[in-house]
């Protein structure tokens, strides 16, 4: 019906898709007000985003909260509510809020605050709202934000990727005294994994086990709100190393992927796709991991832990919950952790306190895993002495994964987890995964950009005019060249250089070419 600010422009497609995205697809008989989220390819082609600053906001921002550059989030508020004037008998309307960021907590908290006073006030409302949110400053990662909206200030850091994993937010933030009292979210995306992950806390390693190895999972849920909540807590279990794959939160039979995904004459994409029509146990059957669960309700106890079970048993349409799969997990079962949280639950422990606890366990789980791998990426590092000035940089080692398994014997999870199991082939799977991919290619960018950097830096140390000295003019105006392309490299790539660095290597420039004839300098000032 209304899309604010007016200038914002979606294709017909993505316009189709987020009006499918926006409400339940399968009839739901609660009344009243539900939140939830969904994620959509981008169609038509790149578009210029507002923002040119999205490379400097995704260098210091943590990968998993980097901005999309092909996906849009959506974050959903729908009201159904009773109402005879209505031909179907019920007034039902949502409000999204479309961004490439994946700050769950901060939008939908931000749309607790809008969508009532909008289903009330309509246009005028969102209109002013958008002129608030204009106001907004941009999200620096490392600071914390005042953002005003609807009278209220809501209050929230935006994370940095020099943050030490795993250390909570700063619990109380400089209140600068701020009447009134601004809303203090403690966290811009994180969810209480431990209410998302009630029924299945028994098999909480072989949910990460799946989704470390990008295995292709279905979550079918009761309702949209339970869906998206399962998804982002699932793709959020390996922080901080990154999921690489797709990932759907909400997914419906109006989706323009539901050929892509439902198809049999491929293999399942690596993808966890949340659904809650029944029509897709029929249609998802082949997918070899799908994941059953009922309405999330927060008892005093244990709630009732679901079975893994044989994918045949989903024939049927009134599935119980459960996994079904026939996966054999590597690892062996941790019973402390399980201990951990019931002696929790006994003790009436906050929701927050027994997610900190589920997410150190993972936070733990994950670095067991990616430290040997990243002990042994750093030793195929050039060594700094045979980085000199006149060549080009040696080249990054090859990673051979023998070599690796290898250094397992002595410097394997081991050292820092008690968890026993097949550790090799846990780790030979990996390697066939995008997610091995996507961290082998990000640490070997940053290991390039380093290697330059100090390359640059060996340039501004060497004594230049002593290697001018027995020189032809065409080696001079080729290292005049060379250097010109490091120095704008540099800058395009902001490589980790210092700032002096860089002025040090523009005056060896201007230096060299005042060393040679007249009608070269032109030339290459010209250049």
């Amino acid at each position: 019906q209304l899309v604010y600010p007016y200038d914002f422009r979606l294709t017909e497609k993505e316009k189709t898709s987020i009006c499918y995205l926006s409400f339940p697809d399968s009839y739901s008989g609660g009344l009243g007000d539900t939140q939830f989220s969904f994620r959509l390819r981008q169609s038509g082609g790149q578009r210029t985003t507002h923002y040119e600053d999205d490379g400097e906001y995704n260098r210091e921002a943590p990968l998993t909260l980097q901005r999309e550059s092909a996906h849009y989030f959506g974050y959903v508020y729908f009201r159904q509510v009773k109402d005879s004037s209505m031909k179907r008998g019920y007034f039902q309307k949502s409000l999204v809020l479309v961004s490439r960021l994946p700050y769950v907590n901060l939008f939908q908290s931000l749309l607790q605050l809008i969508a009532p006073e909008y289903f009330d006030k309509l246009e005028p409302c969102l209109e002013a709202v958008c002129n608030e949110i204009d106001q907004w400053p941009p999200p620096v990662p490392g600071q914390t934000l005042n953002l005003p909206v609807m009278g209220v200030v809501i209050q929230v850091r935006i994370p940095s990727r020099v943050d030490k994993p795993g250390s909570s937010p700063v619990k109380q933030f400089n209140q600068e005294n701020l009447l009134p009292a601004p809303l203090v979210l403690p966290s811009i995306h994180e969810l209480d994994v431990f209410r998302c992950f009630q029924p299945v806390l028994i098999h909480i390693q072989m949910l990460w086990e799946l989704m470390l190895l990008g295995e292709p999972i279905v979550v079918m849920a009761p309702s949209p709100t339970v869906s998206s909540e399962m998804v982002l807590a699932l793709t959020s279990c390996l922080a901080p190393l990154r999921y690489c794959c797709d990932y759907r939160p909400y997914f419906t039979i109006h989706d323009s992927e539901f050929k892509e995904y439902t198809t049999r004459t491929q293999a399942p994409p690596n993808i966890v796709v949340g659904v809650t029509n029944p029509f897709f146990i029929k249609t998802l059957q082949h997918w070899p991991h799908v994941l059953r669960v009922g309405e999330l309700r927060m008892s005093g106890d244990l709630p009732k832990q679901v079975k893994v079970k044989k994918l045949a048993k989903l024939k049927t349409l009134d599935t119980k919950p459960g996994i079904y799969t026939s996966y054999k997990t590597f690892l062996h079962k941790d019973k402390t952790l399980i201990k951990r949280l019931l002696k929790g639950i006994q003790r009436k422990r906050p929701s927050e306190v027994q997610s900190a606890l589920l997410r150190r366990h993972l936070l733990e789980l994950t670095q067991s895993f990616i430290i040997p791998l990243e002990h042994y990426i750093a030793s195929l590092m050039p060594l700094q002495r045979a980085i000199t000035p006149w060549k080009n940089p040696p080249q990054i080692r090859p990673f051979r994964q023998e070599d690796f398994m290898k250094t397992l014997e002595h410097a394997g999870p081991q050292l820092t987890c008690v968890l026993k199991g097949d550790w090799l082939g846990l780790y030979r799977r990996f390697f066939k995964s995008p997610n091995f991919d996507g961290w082998y290619r990000q640490r070997h960018k940053e290991m390039t950009q380093k290697l330059e950097a100090l390359h640059l830096e060996a340039i501004c140390e060497a004594n230049i005019v002593a290697w001018m000295k027995d020189k032809s003019e065409v080696e001079i105006v080729d290292l005049v060249l060379k250097l010109r392309e490091k120095l704008v490299r540099a800058r395009c790539q902001h490589l980790p250089v210092k700032e002096e660095t860089l002025q040090r290597v523009g005056l060896y420039i201007e230096t060299i070419i005042g060393s040679l004839p007249e009608d070269l300098q032109a030339v290459l000032h010209h250049h």
